[in-house]
């Protein structure tokens, strides 16, 4: 019997990293081509950011709790259960995120966007164009091929990179709320792919650092003037 100082992280992996990319490949091959949609709509999100208005704040938050239901419901829940228990758990967590929202969002309108050129503003976006444009291509580029692509809306991890990436571009005290959730999946998703030895945890944990990194230093840049001068 082994004593537990020998076990590594991996060693508590449910499945193998051919059994999860295998199952992005199936899932992958049920959707397509929902794929060509979800990344439209992901242009489309870019595209409303451009001009500050109540109403396109409102279309974008609709966008993405659609988009962060349909990963709960026919990934999380329907193909990732199947090799991790947990992933049921994480189902909920998502439909959650997309009920803050629906709620939050495109409801209330508590949080709104607006273009910025600030070190939030560029980060924000670059997010999102890795997210969209750029996340796919890494299958491919790391010798997994096209059909083991991961796709915004499609899977969970370029999908919370682009929340993460838009909430930053976000104005409202209510958009820590909205945070949460994308972080805390970035945190369990980039342990898993540390686990399997998967290059792509560490796009999922700097995007988490950054973003809690220039928020806090914005919220104490903000604190530190608006204190009266003793």
């Amino acid at each position: 019997m082994s004593e537990w100082w020998t076990y590594t992280f991996s060693d508590f992996l449910l499945f193998s990293p051919r059994t999860y990319y295998r199952t992005i490949e199936r899932y992958n091959g049920v959707v397509w081509p929902g794929h060509i949609a979800t990344v439209g709509l992901g242009v489309a999100i870019l595209a409303l950011l451009g001009r500050p208005a109540a109403w396109r704040g409102r279309t974008v938050f609709t966008i993405l709790a659609t988009l962060w239901a349909w990963v709960a419901w026919a990934f999380l829940a329907r193909r990732y259960a199947a090799i991790n228990w947990a992933a049921v758990y994480f189902a909920w967590l998502f439909a959650l995120q997309a009920l803050l929202l629906i709620l939050i969002g495109a409801i209330r309108g508590a949080v709104s966007f607006r273009p910025r050129r600030d070190t939030a503003g560029v980060l924000g976006i670059g997010l999102l164009v890795l997210s969209v444009g750029l996340y796919p291509m890494l299958a491919p580029i790391l010798g997994r091929g096209w059909r083991q692509a991961e796709v915004f809306g499609m899977v969970p991890d370029p999908t919370a990179i682009a929340t993460l990436g838009l909430l930053l571009l976000a104005e409202g005290s209510r958009r820590w709320i909205l945070l949460v959730v994308p972080l805390i999946w970035c945190a369990v998703s980039g342990a898993t792919l540390w686990a399997m030895g998967s290059p792509e945890t560490w796009l999922l944990l700097l995007a988490a650092a950054l973003v809690v990194g220039t928020r806090t230093s914005k919220v104490t840049t903000i604190t530190a003037v608006s204190l009266p001068h003793g």
